[in-house]
């Protein structure tokens, strides 16, 4: 990644800021944690699309939000995953950032890298079958729905705003 400069820490923060905000934010504070999860904060993940130097503000906005959930596993078992799958997803689907689907509505890289991160959400099944009791399956499935719903409608905000504010800086 290089060299990381003030104005990069700067953006990183902002990043994790509005993070933490959209998930602890009520009324969305409620839909953000559990077995039915829905993040609207997730979209941010597409920032790192952009510039992977956002990755780091992602994760540590992830991090920061699940110290309000199971506290420290969801710290280290979320922050954890979204670290290694974001960063995974970048690395696999980034090249498809010009490239659309669906008659040009979504983006396809946006699209690929929601199926695969909605599959990650085993790990955070696994965490709530041990530290809350859940059902594993039905877990992985209701999580894996929410975070494929949230992702899809941010991919759709960050596309437009992606085409708006210059977020390769």
């Amino acid at each position: 990644m290089g060299k990381i400069t003030v104005r990069d820490m700067a953006q990183i923060a902002i990043v994790a800021a509005i993070y933490v905000v959209l998930t602890l934010t009520p009324p969305l504070n409620a839909m953000s944690y559990g077995a039915y999860q829905f993040r609207l904060s997730e979209m941010m993940n597409f920032t790192a699309f952009y510039k992977p130097k956002y990755i780091i503000g992602v994760t540590l906005g992830c991090v920061i939000a699940n110290f309000f959930s199971f506290g420290l596993i969801d710290v280290f078992v979320g922050g954890g995953s979204t670290l290694v799958f974001l960063s995974l997803g970048v690395y696999f689907f980034r090249k498809y950032m010009e490239e659309r689907l669906f008659g040009g509505v979504f983006n396809k890289a946006f699209v690929y890298f929601s199926i695969f991160f909605s599959i990650s959400m085993v790990t955070i099944a696994g965490e709530l079958a041990i530290v809350a009791q859940a059902p594993f399956w039905l877990t992985w499935f209701t999580t894996a729905i929410g975070e494929f719903a949230s992702l899809m409608i941010g991919s759709l905000l960050m596309d437009k705003i992606g085409k708006r504010i210059d977020l390769t800086k």
